[in-house]
C-alpha cells in the first residue's frame, strides 16, 4: 500500500479481529478473486485470529453487490456495521456507500486498510465521512467495547491492548505502552 505499510495495515486488522473475537461480535470475511486466482487468500495470521470463520470469495470488488456477503451481514442482525478491507478507495468505501444508502451505520476501520497513496485514501475517508460513515481505530473501538477499567471483562481488552504496543513496539522500534509516551 502506498498510504502506509503492510505492517501497519495487519496490525490494525489483526487487533480489529481480536476484538471481533473477545467482545463476540459477528464477523465476516470476505476475499475477491482467490478462487479465480487473480489475488491472494487473507492472510495467515488474521485467519488464526478469526478461525471457523469461513471467507466468501466474490468476484466483484464491491462486496455489497455479492449476493452472499450480503446474505452473511444480513444473517447478523446488525445494523451498526464495522468494516475493514484491503484498499481504503474500493474494497472498504464502495461497499461502505452502499450499505449507508441502505439505511446502516457504517464504522469504517480506518487503521485496519490502505489506500494505494496517501491521497488516495484520505480521499477515500473523506468521501465516506461525507455520506454519513463514522470511521474509527481498532484502538478507539476496542476501548468503545470495554468503556471501563472497572468492568469484569476489561482484561480482555488490556490483553489485546498489551499485545497492539508490543507489536507497534516492534514496528517502530520505539516505547509501545501509553505510560512510555
Amino acid at each position: 500500500m502506498g498510504s502506509t505499510t503492510r505492517e501497519e495495515i495487519n496490525l490494525g486488522a489483526v487487533t480489529l479481529a481480536k476484538l471481533a473475537r473477545a467482545y463476540d461480535v459477528p464477523t465476516v470475511v470476505s476475499t475477491v478473486g482467490v478462487d479465480m486466482g487473480v489475488n491472494e487468500g487473507t492472510i495467515p495470521e488474521l485467519l488464526a485470529e478469526l478461525e471457523g470463520i469461513e471467507e466468501i470469495d466474490r468476484t466483484g470488488v464491491n462486496s455489497w453487490e455479492d449476493e452472499d456477503f450480503r446474505a452473511a451481514i444480513r444473517a447478523t442482525g446488525r445494523r451498526k456495521i464495522i468494516m475493514a478491507g484491503l484498499w481504503t478507495e474500493v474494497c472498504l468505501t464502495f461497499p461502505t456507500l452502499d450499505m449507508l444508502r441502505e439505511g446502516y451505520e457504517v464504522c469504517p476501520v480506518i487503521d485496519a486498510v490502505g489506500g494505494v497513496s496517501t491521497v488516495s485514501h484520505e480521499s477515500a475517508i473523506t468521501r465516506m465521512v461525507q455520506a454519513g460513515a463514522h470511521p474509527t481505530t481498532s484502538v478507539a473501538l476496542g476501548s468503545e467495547f470495554m468503556r471501563n477499567w472497572a468492568r469484569e471483562d476489561a482484561d480482555k481488552f488490556r490483553a489485546i491492548i498489551n499485545d497492539y504496543f508490543d507489536r507497534s513496539r516492534e514496528l517502530h522500534g520505539k516505547g509501545g505502552n501509553i505510560t512510555d509516551r
